[in-house]
């Protein structure tokens, strides 16, 4: 833990007793719960506790003797490493837990995360019943009460200001399948208004990465970076965010010998691991990563075959990078030029080498252009495609990769179509809805075919002027599902959001911040909460970060009126008068939507992105036989009966249908591997030739390709041009006709029946073509990246030489970054704010915190929110360590009163918060705004209180890694 204790170990108290035993006699779940104290009414017995205080936790029951066991699987609901839980269940009940020892990834390890997921079924913290706000106070309503009061309050706004004046905000914590449905409903309701954590969380490494060598998502898997000579880990913390994974890099270390090189301003735990720890200013990522590329080129280290077969536009790069010179990255970044040569050594020439980043290098307004940097550093150098190599991307959330994949973005429908007409109408075909059907739910055609408001920017949406939002209203209502308040900066603003909703809905297992900051907004009514129940108590996939895919099982049925996200977004669906469309091809039993019938309906369009091979029975298999699989290549032996060949979890993409039994690609862009093996190339997404030069590969295809030299994507047209067309069946070719009015222009991804993808793979070729990486991304805002300064920049003599991006209209909003970073300059912001305010996350909590903290293992273990001042600076100001403190934000007056830790992990002038915690506004404690009950065991100022102003153009990404503030004793 960080935080420093003085008192000791707490003491056992009444709460410890009530909440620590039961009876040893086997018991259901209802009298498991109630003798918990955690049925209805359990709690009032606790009401004259003090919640702020955390104090032990005592194991609530083990396993009962002579009860029969069932060991069921699952996944944990935390970060994206995709660790599996094995549950003991007994009588219903969830009585014991053992992470899994066959799984390949997590081998019989927890972090304190994943050790502690039984307690989140069991928190006696959740809502148990439906709530609304009535004149101010929150009192328990049914649920048909409930969805006939949300579904009436949204009717009647889009009746009046049209479909697009309802915000719909989704989670990473939906399975695919929730995910999916999510994804459905807010297009039969007419908007892209939707959204999920990914806008604040690796947005910008899906833009940047996929717009460099087609797709957004980790190349290779956290197993295969124990192959890796040279590990760089720029802008994550892995041995917090990210335990389990960590055990990976390690292994590798130790095994390897390698170079394991952090990049970060602040010596975080995973520094200590390092060979090489690289502190540098927050916000000069590009500076740096340029700098390192400068003594590349310089000294001849680069991959010139490579570079020349695979990519395109690096001498365009040289030009740029020819800028950062030892000298000017030292006087940006802080580092010394003889640190980044011999960073820059290690990475270009003991490879192979890995470049892992999580949201340090995302969470910036030039977040897009740092995610390209480290890219184009791989393809400089060669280290794409091979094992060892890649941009390994730790995601952060379960299925924040599954839940980007499937299109809760407000930029594309699912698996990356994109908003055009050709988009929507191949996914009419798949939910065989007509098109125009589709379209008659807009406001307009140039609605549907726009993309809509990042979550980052919802209340903007509400709040400022009609004229200044380029669609039909103002934001009336927002329907949440399993998203926190406090995740997003700007929160003094984001509550003049709050009181100008006409509905609020929150649908998740516990109320949130969303509860507590809408009454101190002043909400009285309006404001519904749903109890959602945890993703262990239903089934579904989830997606690792690794792109590997999961089947859970239900291991117990909800609780007291809980209900699961298909239950919900059904029970909607059905009073807006969706359902019969929304379902037309899915078994609903009773108000349950069958989950594996929805992923049967993903698996029939999702033939971008290679989702259409992992069906529900390939899925449960895997989870099955997870100790077939290898350790490392995580491929199972190519002659077991249920699993041959394949690798663990399927990664996508997973090409064709179910039945061809593609095994899924470990690593992305490996050439050295055949098709029908998860061998790649990069993506041709970009066209053929730009400015006279290619933009296929040159000399460079996958082993046993039938064509050995670039090619595009195919069409019917191409498979024409090679006579492969013949090889399709009559039915495959009946489907294929009825698709659009020109057969030539049906493509691997909009072909229903699969046999495009079928017969391109039977000649070894891969279905997206064969390409080259982008050095130079011409559709960008920056074509090559360049350094810019934050928004609020300690650095005033840098800003005039590098901006911020020029104001413009992003996402039906004005971005007007560059005016707000002007006018900093201009107001002596950095003199009154003097330090650097950066964030992250710890090991005991998750995201936005409120289910951890509501998980008393974890609350026990960091109980209070905290800011880490550098030695000198809390002597200057008085400050001393376990004291209270103020710390001051640039903007809104807005303040935030902490605990001070004075540490050496942060540099003179840094300050680090991280972002778990809520419950608190500007000093004030909001337990009173919370149902009754239900309030988390641990409260705490949001970081998200001071952040400021800031957003990627090219996403929408928010800037809370690099802003300014002050701090002074309280």
């Amino acid at each position: 833990m960080l935080t420093k204790r003085k008192s000791g170990q707490a003491s056992r108290t009444r709460l410890h007793t009530l909440m620590g035993t039961v009876a040893s006699a086997p018991i259901d779940r209802r009298t498991f719960l109630h003798r918990s104290g955690l049925a209805a009414g359990g709690m009032a017995a606790l009401g004259s506790f003090q919640l702020g205080t955390v104090q032990k936790a005592a194991a609530i029951s083990p396993p009962q003797p002579g009860v029969p066991i069932e060991l069921k699987k699952s996944v944990c609901t935390h970060c994206a490493v995709g660790c599996t839980v094995t549950a003991e269940v007994q009588n219903g009940v969830w009585t014991g837990q053992e992470p899994s020892w066959d799984s390949p990834i997590n081998r019989g390890s927890h972090c304190a995360k994943g050790a502690s997921v039984r307690e989140l079924v069991h928190s006696d913290r959740r809502l148990k019943y439906p709530m609304k706000l009535t004149a101010g106070q929150w009192e328990r309503v049914s649920w048909d009460d409930a969805i006939n009061g949300i579904g009436d309050k949204l009717l009647e706004i889009r009746e009046k200001s049209g479909p697009e004046s309802v915000y719909w905000m989704g989670s990473a914590k939906f399975s695919n399948e929730g995910t999916y449905l999510f994804r459905k409903l807010a297009a039969l309701w007419g908007t892209n208004n939707q959204d999920h954590q990914a806008r604040i969380c690796h947005s910008t490494t899906v833009a940047g990465v996929a717009n460099t060598w087609g797709y957004g998502a980790m190349t290779n898997s956290f197993n295969d970076i124990r192959n890796s000579k040279t590990m760089i880990i720029m802008g994550g913390n892995p041995a917090e965010a990210h335990p389990i994974a960590m055990q990976h890099l390690l292994e590798g270390k130790e095994l390897n010998q390698a170079n394991l090189i952090v990049i970060d301003p602040r010596f975080t735990r995973t520094a200590a691991h390092a060979t090489e720890y690289v502190r540098f200013r927050s916000g000069t990522d590009i500076a740096l990563l340029w700098g390192m590329l400068w003594h590349i080129f310089e000294n001849g280290w680069e991959d010139k075959e490579f570079i020349a077969q695979r990519v395109y536009g690096m001498d365009e790069v040289r030009k740029e990078v020819a800028k950062y010179t030892p000298e000017e990255v030292e006087q940006i970044t802080g580092v010394p030029g003889d640190q980044v040569k011999r960073v820059a050594e290690m990475f270009a020439t003991q490879k192979p080498s890995t470049m892992i980043w999580c949201m340090g290098q995302t969470h910036h307004t030039v977040g897009t252009a740092n995610t390209r940097a480290s890219c184009i550093l791989c393809l400089a150098t060669g280290n794409v495609g091979k094992p060892g190599t890649g941009a390994n991307i730790f995601r952060g959330h379960d299925n924040v990769q599954g839940a980007t994949d499937i299109g809760l973005d407000v930029v594309t429908l699912p698996f990356y179509y994109g908003l055009t007409e050709s988009a929507w109408k191949h996914w009419s075909r798949v939910w065989e809805i007509p098109y125009e059907d589709l379209l008659s739910q807009f406001d307009s055609k140039d609605a549907m075919e726009t993309p809509g408001i990042p979550l980052t920017r919802w209340f903007d949406s509400v709040s400022l002027p009609k004229d200044k939002i380029a669609q039909r209203d103002s934001m009336r209502a927002m329907f949440i599902q399993g998203h926190a308040s406090n995740s997003i900066t700007r929160i003094p603003d984001s509550m003049k959001g709050l009181t100008g909703l006409e509905l609020l809905v929150v649908a998740d297992p516990h109320p949130t911040t969303w509860a507590s900051l809408a009454v101190e907004a002043g909400r009285k009514d309006n404001t519904y909460l749903l109890p959602v129940c945890t993703q262990f108590e239903t089934s579904g996939s989830r997606v690792a970060s690794n792109r590997a895919i999961q089947w859970g099982e239900q291991i117990v049925k909800p609780s007291f009126e809980q209900k699961d996200d298909y239950q919900v977004i059904y029970l909607l669906s059905k009073k807006l008068g969706l359902a019969d469309k929304m379902f037309k091809k899915i078994a609903v039993e009773g108000d349950r939507p069958v989950p594996e019938d929805v992923l049967r309906e993903m698996n029939r369009g999702s033939w971008s992105t290679g989702y259409c091979g992992q069906s529900p029975e390939r899925l449960k298999a895997h989870m099955k036989n997870q100790h077939k699989f290898d350790l490392v290549t995580m491929r199972a032996p190519k002659d077991d009966p249920e699993v041959g060949g394949d690798y663990y979890g399927l990664p996508w993409p997973c090409w064709g249908k179910p039945e061809i039994r593609h095994p899924g690609t470990a690593n992305l862009y490996s050439t050295g591997l055949h098709v029908m093996d998860g061998g790649s190339p990069f993506r041709a997404r970009f066209g053929v030739e730009r400015n006279g030069q290619t933009l296929l590969a040159e000399g460079s295809y996958t082993q046993g390709s039938e064509l050995t030299d670039g090619y595009p994507e195919f069409t019917m047209a191409v498979l024409k041009k090679l006579g492969w067309d013949k090889d399709l069946t009559a039915q495959e070719r009946a489907v294929i006709e009825k698709i659009g009015d020109d057969i030539n222009k049906v493509s691997w991804s909009t072909d229903l029946s699969g046999g495009i993808q079928r017969v391109v793979l039977s000649h070894g070729c891969h279905p997206y073509g064969n390409g080259k990486a982008r050095a130079v991304a011409w559709n960008l805002p920056d074509p090559v990246p360049t350094h810019r300064e934050p928004i609020y920049s300690p650095r005033v003599d840098l800003v005039a030489k590098y901006p911020t991006y020029p104001d413009a209209t992003q996402f039906r909003l004005p971005n007007i970054g560059f005016s707000v970073q002007q006018a900093a300059v201009e107001k002596g912001i950095a003199k009154s704010f003097p330090l650097i305010l950066t964030s992250g996350r710890l090991v005991e909590y998750e995201g936005g915190g409120e289910e951890t903290r509501s998980n008393r293992w974890l609350a026990e273990l960091q109980q209070e929110m905290f800011v880490e001042i550098n030695p000198a600076d809390a002597s200057e100001r008085g400050i001393g360590d376990g004291t209270w403190v103020w710390v001051n934000g640039a903007e809104n007056n807005a303040k935030a009163r902490v605990k001070a830790l004075v540490t050496e992990r942060v540099g003179r002038g840094v300050a680090f918060m991280p972002f778990h915690f809520g419950g608190w506004f500007q000093g004030k404690d909001l337990r009173a705004n919370y149902p009754q009950g239900s309030d988390p065991y641990v409260l705490g100022e949001s970081v998200n209180s001071i952040t400021t102003y800031g957003y990627d153009p090219v996403t929408g990404m928010q800037e809370p890694k690099c802003t300014l503030c002050q701090i002074v004793a309280a």
